[in-house]
C-alpha cells in the first residue's frame, strides 16, 4: 500500500504541507521551480490524494451515479457504455446500481449514492415506483438528477428521453404502407411510461388512417414471454401478417419463435421493431426498425448533467429524435 503523504513530501522538499498542496494544484502563488520539484517528487513516490479526505472536505467526490432497473438490458448496456466513456474522458468515475424494478431497492440505492457523495445521478425509474418523494433528499444535498428513458410525468424535473411517441408513429406508418391488415403488436410493461407513450401513439396513428386493420395488442414482460406468445400465435392457421415488437428484448423472443417454425420473412410474415439498432442486423433479411439509441441518449444525458453541475441549465426535457431504418422484413 502506498503511504506517501503530503507531510512526507513536505519533509523531503523542506516546505510546509500547504505549499505542497498548492503546488500539486498548480497554484500561481508557488514558484515554477518549487512547483516542478514537488510535482516531480510526487510522481516519483507515486503519490495519490486521499479520496476519502477530499470527499469530506469538498462534500462531493468525482463519482457520477447511474441507476437502472436491470443492467442486463441491451438499451441500458449501450447507455452505460456511452456515459462511462464520457466519464472517463472528463475525469469522473461511474458508480452503477440496479433496482430490479423494486422501489425499496431504489430507495436503498439512493442512500448509497448519497453516502458516496456522488456529484450527479442518472436515473431510469423502476416501473413500480409511484412517488418521487425519495428524490427530494438528493435535491437537499445538491445532487442533480437527470431522469432518462422511463421518466416520471412530473414537470419540474430534468428529463432526457427518446422521441417515444414519434418512434411508435413511424413504426405504425411503415406498417400501414404495406397494406397488410392483421397485426400482432407486442408492447412492454404497461406500468412503464415509455410503454404508455408508445402504445398511445401507435394506436392513434392507425385511428387517423382510413385503412382498417385488425390490431391485436399484447403486453410482454420478458423475452421468454414473447417467444411463448408468438409460438402460440403462429401455430394456428390464422397467423398475423406483421408482428410489431416494442423493444429488442421482445424482438429476440419473437424472432426465435418465427425461426423455430421456419416461417419465411417477409413472404410469410413481416416484422418491424423499435430497436437500439444492433439486434435487427443479426437476422437475414435485416429487420426494419425505428432506432432509439441508448448510446446517443447517453451522450445527450451526459451533456445535460455537465450543464447541471455548472449551474447553467433550467429544468426542462430534452428529446432525441427517432430514425427509421428500412430492412427487408416488411
Amino acid at each position: 500500500m502506498n503511504n506517501t503523504t503530503l507531510k512526507k513530501i513536505a519533509g523531503i522538499v523542506g516546505c510546509s504541507i500547504s505549499t505542497v498542496s498548492r503546488a500539486l494544484k498548480h497554484h500561481p502563488d508557488i514558484s515554477v521551480a518549487t512547483r516542478e520539484r514537488i510535482i516531480e517528487l510526487a510522481n516519483t513516490l507515486d503519490y495519490e490524494p486521499n479520496a476519502f479526505a477530499v470527499h469530506l472536505r469538498t462534500k462531493h467526490s468525482n463519482v457520477i451515479g447511474l441507476m437502472v432497473p436491470f443492467i442486463r438490458n441491451l438499451f441500458y448496456e449501450s447507455f452505460i457504455d456511452s456515459v462511462e466513456e464520457e466519464c472517463r474522458k472528463n475525469g469522473f468515475t461511474l458508480m452503477i446500481l440496479q433496482t430490479a424494478n423494486d422501489p425499496k431497492i431504489e430507495i436503498e440505492n439512493l442512500k448509497l449514492f448519497r453516502q458516496n457523495r456522488v456529484m450527479g445521478l442518472f436515473v431510469c425509474v423502476s416501473s413500480n415506483s409511484k412517488s418521487l418523494a425519495h428524490y427530494e433528499k438528493m435535491k437537499d444535498v445538491d445532487i442533480p438528477v437527470v431522469f432518462f428513458d422511463n421518466v416520471p410525468n412530473e414537470q419540474e424535473i430534468i428529463k432526457v428521453c427518446m422521441a417515444d411517441e414519434r418512434a411508435a408513429e413511424m413504426a405504425a406508418e411503415a406498417i400501414q404502407k404495406t397494406k397488410k391488415k392483421k397485426i400482432l403488436a407486442l408492447f412492454g410493461d404497461l406500468g412503464l411510461t415509455i410503454t404508455q407513450k408508445r402504445l398511445k401513439a401507435f394506436q392513434e396513428s392507425f385511428r387517423k388512417t382510413e385503412t382498417k386493420c385488425n390490431i391485436d395488442i399484447v403486453h410482454i414482460a420478458k423475452t421468454e414471454d414473447a417467444l411463448k406468445e408468438v409460438s402460440n400465435r403462429v401455430s394456428k392457421k390464422n397467423i398475423p401478417a406483421i408482428i410489431f415488437c416494442m423493444s429488442d428484448e421482445i424482438l429476440i423472443g419473437a424472432m426465435k419463435a418465427l425461426q423455430s417454425k421456419k416461417l419465411a420473412i417477409p413472404d410469410q410474415i413481416g416484422v418491424i421493431s423499435i430497436s437500439n439498432g444492433f439486434i435487427p442486423s443479426l437476422y437475414y433479411p435485416t429487420i426494419t426498425y425505428v432506432e432509439t439509441s441508448g448510446f446517443k441518449l447517453g451522450k445527450l444525458a451526459f451533456t445535460q448533467l455537465l450543464a447541471c453541475l455548472s449551474g447553467s441549465v433550467a429544468l426542462n426535457e430534452l428529446t432525441l429524435d427517432a430514425v427509421l431504418y428500412e430492412g427487408g422484413s416488411l
